[in-house]
């Protein structure tokens, strides 16, 4: 019988077995989060457009998400469930693609990328839930992109991405309508 583990672990290799040499360096790109900066200056910029002199009270919100997303999906998840990275699961390692032999610390359940991307995504389209369609449909596409990365890279089991993902919408609902609540006036849409 497959238990939910087996399932994982087959999802992965799936996925980690499309690979194609010639996106090996998009998909680094994509895991690369000092790559995101000019990305996250966008993103701030926006904020600041929109709410002008009550940005503060966004920019407080947003640096509260990330840093208890990041040290959530760690110390709660990651140092708690000590999952092995696929690259380290000896079941699984000699069935990966690696790219550059690059693998990571030894635990990935959850993929902190997963959290953060989904955490920032959620709080953007939370933000700006009847505005910017544009921006929320590029936060989608990207936080699913750089999660993808983390598959294909063999880093993550799908199920890390897939946990993660869903802790940082949490995290995002869970800060973002707090935020709503507290702030009313600048934090509407």
């Amino acid at each position: 019988m497959l238990n939910i583990i087996d399932l994982d672990k087959r999802i992965t290799l799936a996925i980690n077995g499309l690979h194609a040499d010639r996106f090996d360096s998009f998909m680094v790109l994509m895991s690369d989060k000092w790559i995101w900066i000019p990305f996250y200056a966008l993103l701030l910029y926006f904020v600041i457009r929109q709410y002008k002199r009550q940005s503060w009270i966004v920019v407080l919100g947003l640096i509260a998400l990330i840093v208890i997303a990041d040290q959530t999906s760690v110390h709660c998840f990651k140092n708690v469930v000590q999952r092995l990275r696929p690259c380290h699961d000896p079941t699984v390692a000699p069935f990966l693609h690696l790219v550059n032999g690059h693998c990571g610390g030894q635990y990935g359940f959850i993929s902190s990328h997963a959290v953060n991307v989904f955490a920032l995504t959620g709080f953007f389209n939370i933000l700006y839930a009847k505005k910017l369609r544009i921006l929320k449909i590029t936060l989608i596409v990207w936080a699913i992109v750089v999660s993808y990365s983390r598959i294909y890279l063999g880093v993550h089991f799908f199920g890390d991405v897939l946990c993660g993902a869903l802790w940082g919408l949490l995290l995002a609902i869970l800060i973002g309508k707090t935020l709503r609540f507290l702030f009313p006036s600048p934090i509407k849409n």
